[in-house]
């Protein structure tokens, strides 16, 4: 008896099959809208044809410093490297969700352990920090290591590289929205690949970094500078490009 049951289940199912097959397959087909034509960059490190440079190693002319003036770090060999004291820099255009690709490098010489060693960072929207560390056999707090979400999200695993050694970051920044009164209607979130390999998938971020304490949102505007750290240490970067998205 359950045999048969099960063969007459097994039939309807098939029928059922059958009958989701048949009908007109244009019925699911969307053709508006169209998606626009990006040209590729020729490598993966190159930008594409709508991505915004944001430094190309020749000038630091889309960079400000805390005081809106020119940025004032080291620009040579084609790569801008903090100059310690001169504070963080950020850029002149404001931008909210973003698709980011940036280069960077901790020193060859080995100064100091732990935080402090080759350490910065990348903030979006001016508060929302991806850390820049030398991370090769350096053992720090998990969640301040290169490729962490700063005191947030600790990276899935640890893709540096060795100190001298040029390193990538390719992100994918979802900007929060706030509701009229200031509560959050959707947090931030974000992406990192490090060296081509992921270590934040999606990840919420909790609110602006914090050093001290739980991070918190406040409302903000919907676009914000792109910031990079002074943390003393001098540390390079080249090869920048955003796109909005």
């Amino acid at each position: 008896m359950r045999t048969s049951l099960y063969l007459f289940v097994t039939f309807l199912l098939a029928m059922d099959q059958s009958f989701a097959q048949q009908g007109d397959p244009k019925a699911t087909e969307v053709w508006e809208p169209i998606p626009k034509i990006v040209e590729p960059g020729k490598s993966s490190d190159l930008p594409p044809s709508d991505a915004l440079v944001l430094f190309n190693g020749k000038d630091l002319s889309a960079w400000l410093d805390k005081n809106n003036q020119p940025a004032k770090w080291i620009l040579e060999n084609n790569a801008m490297t903090v100059a310690k004291g001169t504070g963080d820099i950020h850029t002149e255009k404001k931008f909210g969700s973003c698709q980011l690709h940036i280069e960077w490098r901790t020193p060859e010489k080995v100064v100091g352990e732990s935080q402090g060693r080759g350490n910065s960072g990348i903030f979006f929207m001016g508060r929302y920090e991806l850390q820049v560390l030398d991370s090769y056999n350096n053992r720090t707090y998990s969640n301040g290591q290169a490729g962490s979400i700063y005191k947030q999200h600790i990276p899935l695993v640890n893709a540096s590289r060795k100190p001298g050694e040029w390193q990538t970051y390719d992100v994918v920044f979802t900007a929060p929205s706030f509701n009229a009164d200031g509560t959050v209607q959707s947090p931030a979130r974000i992406t990192v690949l490090h060296n081509g390999v992921l270590v934040q998938n999606n990840v919420e971020i909790k609110g602006s970094t914090a050093y001290i304490g739980k991070p918190a949102y406040t409302k903000h505007d919907e676009k914000e500078s792109l910031s990079l750290q002074d943390h003393g240490n001098p540390v390079s970067y080249r090869n920048i490009w955003i796109r909005e998205l």
